[in-house]
């Protein structure tokens, strides 16, 4: 048997209201409450501002503390919980995010676990629990019940015919999560072990039931929530907006211009943790199963707005597998889990990692106001410093790009200070394709970093379309540089360092794809310490 818990405003004590099995919760609601599942029960939630958090409420409303607040802005992984949905064939899928960032009011419809959905009825120890136990995995505990959440999305995840994971996908698993007692070696270990205990004393999830709970949950129409904003008159009574069909966000949208666009909340969510923003009427673009979508053709491949940004780089690396490191260093799984491709290119920052890839392959974006939709090529998208050219009440449809064709050659690197969950210092992305001569055709050059607004690098590509793709043509692309960039300084590098960077990242793209004997990445590096080659010519240049 499934309950259901209402609760309304700040520390109310839950009550039981009625009771239904968990197969059963086809009904129909008169009041706009957010109902989500937890802990066997369907929880109906009133009376808390629309930006209330996961985390807050989890803390504070539900006294389920062993999810715990570190950053504040989706960076350390101390509150990291696991969401439940139904996916595109309409069975559960279980997705790692970042608590601490979430609005509650986005949990309508879903599933939410914790650590606390871990212990088992006899006191017994998951076996995710027991593996970091009995690796040592755990020493001041703040951030462990972050990493044991990571680590039961992958057990839930990792298909039983599918083999254990691999490091490298352990470690994709837990990029969200920060450490500073033990390490991460002991942590990495408790994950491969976790999959040694036997299945018995191991909460079994019941998806399918679960699955029929959120079926019954699923709302027919626009969901509308509001409630005062506890911190302070100025912050008014804001609407929050889930509408599920497309034509009903359109119609919202050109009639709401105003209204905040929220998608995955790693970005607007801080707006609110760390600025304490007022962010005024939402409109939710979360539920609208339309824009969640990705398709394919002969020529184009489509990817929603709505499409997460894990889902969004998979379908890309299945077309481009060069995206591959680019993929799994964008932020942490929980961000990508959260933050979509739509939102990505939308939000217009000039250190985006998404943009210059996409703008290197010459994607177009879809851009709907009502029933009209028009298309643009992403380069004309961007006109300013986080000043894009969709209009009032317009919002992103879709991405579309183009797949591989011809002999081409592409690449994207990322700089930044550290390998996993940092802001570039410059990303780069390289396109051309090679006619049967050598010579270059369709040379697409982009950054980001570089400029206000992720930049082709125009008057390089001029130097490289017609040319031969040699050194010599390289060493003149990469002077040419010089007159499409004057990046900025910054506290993550200065405009010297991102300049010579940019040009070094040009020559490895000639290095790796070059006619002539290509060299993978460690065969550069090999050639660079063999010989002093590398170090020699970038001397000669700054001389």
């Amino acid at each position: 048997m499934a309950i259901y818990v209402r609760e309304a405003g700040f520390g109310a004590t839950p009550c039981v209201t009625r009771a239904r099995s968990a197969l059963s919760f086809g009904f129909a609601m008169t009041t706009q409450t957010i109902r989500f599942y937890h802990q066997g029960s369907v929880r109906e939630v009133a009376g808390v501002p629309a930006t209330r958090t996961v985390l807050q409420h989890l803390r504070e409303n539900l006294h389920c503390t062993g999810t715990k607040e570190g950053c504040a802005e989706g960076d350390c992984g101390a509150c990291t919980v696991v969401v439940g949905e139904l996916d595109t064939r309409g069975t559960l899928a279980l997705k790692a995010v970042n608590a601490c960032i979430q609005f509650l009011t986005t949990l309508d419809g879903k599933a939410l676990f914790t650590v606390e959905d871990l212990r088992a009825g006899d006191g017994a120890l998951h076996p995710v629990q027991q593996a970091m136990v009995d690796c040592h995995g755990s020493q001041c505990g703040f951030c462990t019940p972050g990493f044991i959440m990571s680590m039961w999305a992958l057990y839930e995840n990792q298909p039983a015919d599918a083999g254990l994971p691999t490091r490298d996908e352990i470690n994709a698993a837990l990029s969200g999560n920060l450490c500073r007692c033990t390490g991460y070696r002991p942590i990495v270990d408790a994950a491969q072990k976790m999959f040694d205990y036997p299945q018995y004393p191991r909460v079994t999830l019941d998806r399918p039931a679960i699955g029929e709970v959120l079926r019954g949950l699923q709302r027919q129409d626009t969901f509308e929530y509001s409630a005062p904003d506890t911190r302070g008159a100025r912050f008014g009574t804001p609407t929050f907006r889930a509408p599920v069909a497309l034509d009903a966000f359109a119609q919202l949208r050109a009639e709401h211009s105003e209204a905040r666009l929220l998608a995955g909340s790693t970005d607007v969510g801080l707006w609110v943790t760390k600025q304490f923003r007022d962010l005024g009427d939402i409109l939710y673009i979360g539920n609208v199963a339309e824009l969640k979508t990705i398709e394919r053709d002969a020529q184009t491949l489509t990817i929603g707005a709505a499409v997460t940004l894990e889902d969004a780089y998979a379908a890309l690396a299945a077309d481009y597998p060069e995206l591959a490191e680019l993929w799994t260093r964008f932020a942490s799984r929980p961000i990508r889990n959260a933050g979509t491709l739509g939102g990505n290119v939308a939000n217009g920052s000039p250190i985006g990692d998404s943009m210059p890839a996409l703008l290197a392959l010459g994607a177009q974006i879809v851009l709907r106001h009502g029933p009209t939709s028009r298309t643009l090529p992403l380069d004309a998208f961007y006109v300013g410093y986080q000043k894009t050219a969709l209009a009032a009440g317009e919002f992103v449809a879709a991405l579309r790009v183009p797949r591989p064709l011809g002999r081409l050659r592409f690449r994207t690197y990322k700089v930044s200070k550290r390998y996993d969950q940092d802001i570039s210092a410059v990303c780069a992305a390289f396109s051309l394709h090679l006619d049967d001569d050598g010579a270059i055709r369709d040379a697409r050059i982009a950054f980001g970093g570089m400029a206000a607004t992720p930049k082709r690098a125009t008057q390089t590509e001029a130097v490289l379309n017609g040319a031969s793709w040699d050194e010599s043509t390289a060493r003149q692309a990469m002077n040419a540089l010089v007159a499409d960039y004057q990046p900025l300084t910054d506290m993550r590098a200065s405009s010297a360092y991102r300049l010579k960077v940019a040009r070094n990242l040009l020559w490895r793209f000639h290095l790796e794809t070059r006619i002539d004997a290509p060299l993978a990445l460690f065969d550069v590096n090999a050639f660079a310490f063999e010989t002093g080659a590398h170090d020699a010519a970038i001397a000669k240049e700054s001389s």
